[in-house]
């Protein structure tokens, strides 16, 4: 079979590579047929963030199984599935309470497509196949009516928004929402915009500096705002922050309303400055970290089949699937690569 590798910055070729096989009894081997980058790869394909090559690429992403093993019930052969980028196994401490990202079945941030961070072993997703070790746990039907290339994304960056805004605002139903864009974690930041909106926040305010990503965040419904990270912009009881910048971070933080929670979807691999006296003065929660994306797998896909949620406009660069290795070193925003006649 082919897979897609990544050699370093703005490299990226196809090479063979032995199928995977089944040699246990709840696994199953799926044909990813639409994978889209996550928002790490940009800052990977142009160098910013550190990761090292060669490795297979892709970790996000809907695949159609083609085989499977004796002991799996919940999927069969041809069914169209999303691929969480987590391995977990579905039964053990972390997995039960809902926390796949730290599934003690395996080492940890075990995942597809990240290489060294990931663990080698899993392989990448932009692959003419791939090895799901718990079938039953990690695949989540897609509903019908749905196409794949539109929830590529939900193997990982829509769940990480979901989990951004959809507790907090089952907590405060009608709260509202302020999004801090930037060019970090950009399409999760227009993507817990989007999804706001879908759950009824009151108002969904979405801060950034690129008018190409201040107009998907207009589409998705939101209020946008065009400026920088200088002052507070309000008190939002629910604040996020999506810029990858400390001034960004600390603009979201700053106004985060009394008893307010901001949650930062940001990678910063130096630790930012933080308005701690603030935060305190007004009990302010910040979370980061990880997101569990596999429990909010099949919530996001009910968003989008109820035609409440598309996350097709953040798409900005659909590609064939043979077109990948051309299009991925441009590092656009959210590229879809799909193999022809994916469903």
């Amino acid at each position: 079979m082919r897979r897609l590798m990544l050699d370093g910055p703005g490299a990226v070729r196809w090479e063979e590579h032995p199928e995977p096989e089944i040699t246990g009894p709840g696994q199953a081997v799926v044909r990813p047929v639409a994978v889209a980058t996550c928002d790490i790869d940009p800052a990977v394909l142009t160098g910013v963030f550190p990761l090292a090559g060669p490795y297979p690429f892709g970790h996000e992403g809907v695949g159609e199984v083609v085989s499977v093993g004796a002991d799996v019930r919940k999927v069969r052969p041809g069914d169209l599935v999303v691929v969480p980028f987590q391995i977990s196994c579905g039964a053990c401490g972390p997995c039960t309470r809902g926390r796949t990202g730290n599934c003690a079945a395996h080492p940890m941030m075990s995942t597809y497509g990240l290489g060294p961070m990931g663990g080698l072993g899993w392989g990448g997703l932009l692959a003419d196949l791939a090895l799901v070790p718990h079938a039953d746990a990690m695949l989540v039907h897609v509903p019908p009516g749905v196409a794949a290339e539109t929830v590529a994304s939900a193997s990982d960056n829509i769940p990480d928004a979901y989990r951004a805004v959809a507790p907090h605002l089952a907590a405060e139903p009608g709260a509202e929402v302020l999004v801090v864009g930037g060019s970090g974690p950009s399409s999760i930041g227009l993507y817990a915009a989007g999804l706001a909106v879908a759950l009824g926040a009151a108002r969904v305010v979405y801060l950034d500096h690129d008018p190409d990503r201040l107009g998907i965040a207009a589409a998705l419904g939101a209020d946008t705002r065009e400026g920088g990270y200088e002052d507070r912009l309000g008190a939002f009881p629910i604040t996020v922050d999506a810029s990858g910048a400390h001034e960004g971070l600390r603009r979201a933080l700053r106004s985060t309303a009394p008893d307010g929670v901001c949650t930062s979807v940001s990678v910063y691999l130096k630790d930012p400055p933080l308005p701690m006296f603030q935060m305190y003065s007004r009990c302010c929660t910040l979370h980061t970290g990880r997101a569990h994306v596999r429990p909010a797998i099949p919530q996001v896909l009910d968003l989008v089949a109820r035609g409440r949620f598309d996350p097709s406009l953040v798409t900005t660069t659909l590609v064939d699937w043979e077109d990948a290795p051309e299009a991925l070193p441009a590092a656009p925003l959210k590229l879809v690569a799909t193999r022809t006649g994916t469903p």
